[in-house]
């Protein structure tokens, strides 16, 4: 998947001349921790939504309420914006944009075209859409999980024990525990028993949640 396919392209922009409190107030109604700054179409950078919240002046301020609104329609975010914050381009692999925004605790990604234009918008909720379109969830089915070794042809020869069932595959994905490889096959049957018990014959070790409880029991 391409960050291109999913990611957002109908989201407010600001300039760097929004007033502070323009951009206060479209972060707190559309519920975004960041807004992106364009100029005549190119990005520029940021700004963050506590960035904009500790530049507005504090309730306790002695100033006038002629000082107040006169600062007030004056200051714009233009000394705010981050320009240094990580982008991504639309043929990006969708799980290098995942790292990106977990290596340094973002919640979004400007998405750059070639020559520098904001194409678009990555979040956490595409993200965790697709994890559950990838694996499968919504078409149903059962799922299956087994522990191997780390050794080529596992998926292949699981595939083609449940091709030979006469079973569709939804999904597949590996992940790690500790030290230990697992993988997860998503399949078109209500019933798993059968994969399950051939699995068993041919030596898999087949887990479940009672495998792991221990871990997360008090």
């Amino acid at each position: 998947m391409f960050v291109g396919l999913k990611m957002l392209k109908n989201f407010t922009t600001i300039t760097p001349d929004t007033l502070m409190m323009e951009a206060d107030k479209i972060l707190t109604e559309t519920k975004l921790w960041m807004l992106m700054v364009v100029k005549d179409g190119r990005f520029l950078g940021v700004v963050i939504k506590e960035d904009v919240r500790s530049s507005l002046p504090s309730p306790a301020t002695t100033l006038s309420r002629h000082e107040l609104n006169y600062l007030l329609n004056k200051m714009t975010v233009s000394k705010i914006i981050k320009k240094d914050i990580p982008t991504v381009m639309p043929e990006a692999e969708i799980e290098v944009a995942a790292k990106i925004m977990y290596d340094h605790n973002l919640a979004g990604l400007p998405v750059l075209d070639s020559s520098g234009r904001l194409a678009g918008y990555i979040n956490r909720n595409i993200m965790l859409d697709v994890l559950v379109e990838e694996m499968g969830l919504e078409q149903g089915g059962a799922r299956i999980v087994f522990e191997i070794e780390d050794r080529k042809g596992v998926i292949a020869e699981v595939s083609g024990l449940i091709f030979k069932m006469g079973i569709s595959i939804i999904s597949t994905a590996t992940f790690f525990h500790n030290s230990s490889r697992m993988v997860v096959f998503r399949v078109q049957t209500d019933d798993q028993g059968p994969i399950v018990k051939e699995l068993v014959n041919l030596g898999y070790k087949v887990v479940g949640p009672e495998d792991f409880r221990s871990e997360w029991s008090l």
